[in-house]
């Protein structure tokens, strides 16, 4: 694929860096929210939906990925809107009723709604077909009861988009029904911040106690929920890959330059792997630049998934490997409510111990990539 920036491009950078520079977040009076509503106000969520008119302004395929990088550049606020934006905007668009994108994509455009995703459960994680989550239909509702684990933005949700099993006695992948769900339903549904030994709770679990769906808004039809579901894990491997690659671009200069003040550089088989580390994620853009919008296949996202999950991981290796025996100290204030407060590069390693599990772990993307690219046998069940 021939991915070059175009005179249009470069011009859509500029408005983008201008704009990016003249709204800078001022974290002590506004909100994450705050900020997706400021996005939303001048059209930049949404830039990938098409013309179809909900409030966001249209954007080619080389011009998401100039604002998704001078986003990250510009070290705007971490998004809490890019569950409903990036995953659930584009399966509606794919799968939704035109009632349901007429409800729910302009208040996703206005960053108004946040979404997350009730997906993964505590004996179903990466093996999503083994979802035990059930919907009951109940007149116009589905009534619904089970836990979901892992479930990121939980705690500022509106919305959860929860996959569920609608058929009574339906195993695997029949039966599964993908239900838009509002959160704010007391004593129905209970949401739990899971703390991480990083000291922060990204993640929560979710229950669900008799939680109310209508059934106008299940997506793709009763029991077509694993459609609609893979159809969605798709979108999640898509320009948003590029933006944590600058992320990660940013995290592996940290490392370099803590390596070059300490000494540490001098040591040729740190150098050779800091070296290793950058080549590897040049070529881990090419590929992500190279699979945008063309048609490739379907073990793609499962390649990407390896290799950053892989790649990333040994960067907080490495950056531990930098820092020497001094990584595993860190300052104390017994005054303090957490005394021992990590650095950014101790929760950097800590944090990408999980990498190669959450999103899909190693095992299930290798069994993939083996089934449905190479027609390797299927493991026995």
């Amino acid at each position: 694929m021939d991915f070059e920036f175009g005179p249009a491009d470069d011009a859509f950078r500029r408005d983008a860096r201008d704009w990016l520079r003249a709204h800078r977040h001022d974290p002590d009076r506004e909100t994450r929210r705050d900020w997706e509503r400021r996005l939303g106000r001048d059209g930049w969520i949404g830039l990938g939906w098409g013309s179809a008119g909900y409030g966001n302004r249209q954007g080619t395929l080389t011009q998401q990925v100039v604002w998704a990088e001078e986003n990250a550049r510009a070290g705007a606020p971490a998004r809490v809107g890019h569950i409903g934006e990036n995953l659930l905007a584009p399966t509606l668009i794919a799968h939704g009723t035109a009632e349901q994108k007429r409800r729910f994509l302009p208040a996703i455009a206005r960053g108004d709604e946040l979404w997350c995703q009730g997906y993964s459960e505590p004996n179903a994680g990466s093996d999503l077909a083994g979802v035990r989550t059930t919907a009951v239909r109940d007149g116009d509702v589905y009534r619904i009861r089970g836990q979901k684990i892992w479930t990121s933005l939980a705690q500022d949700a509106d919305w959860c988009f929860v996959l569920a099993r609608t058929e009574e006695g339906s195993r695997r992948h029949q039966g599964l029904s993908f239900l838009l769900t509002p959160m704010d339903q007391p004593g129905r549904i209970e949401v739990r911040p899971i703390r991480q030994m990083t000291g922060t709770s990204e993640f929560n679990e979710v229950f669900f106690d008799g939680a109310e769906a209508r059934a106008e808004h299940v997506v793709g039809g009763e029991g077509n929920g694993w459609r609609v579901a893979m159809g969605l894990l798709e979108f999640e491997r898509g320009v948003s890959t590029l933006v944590q690659q600058i992320g990660f671009a940013e995290e592996l200069t940290q490392v370099v330059r803590l390596a070059v003040d300490s000494g540490a550089l001098s040591d040729p088989a740190l150098r050779d792997r800091l070296v290793r580390q950058w080549a590897e994620l040049r070529t881990m853009r090419w590929n992500a630049l190279r699979t945008l919008g063309s048609s490739v296949d379907p073990g793609a996202p499962s390649v990407a998934k390896l290799l950053w999950g892989g790649w990333h991981q040994r960067l907080g290796e490495l950056a531990m490997a930098v820092r020497g025996a001094s990584a595993a100290a860190g300052p104390y204030d017994w005054s303090s409510e957490n005394p021992y407060e990590l650095d950014a590069l101790q929760r950097l390693f800590l944090f990408t111990r999980a990498d190669t599990i959450y999103g899909g772990s190693d095992e299930i993307q290798r069994n993939i990539i083996a089934e449905r690219v190479l027609g390797l046998p299927r493991e026995p069940r």
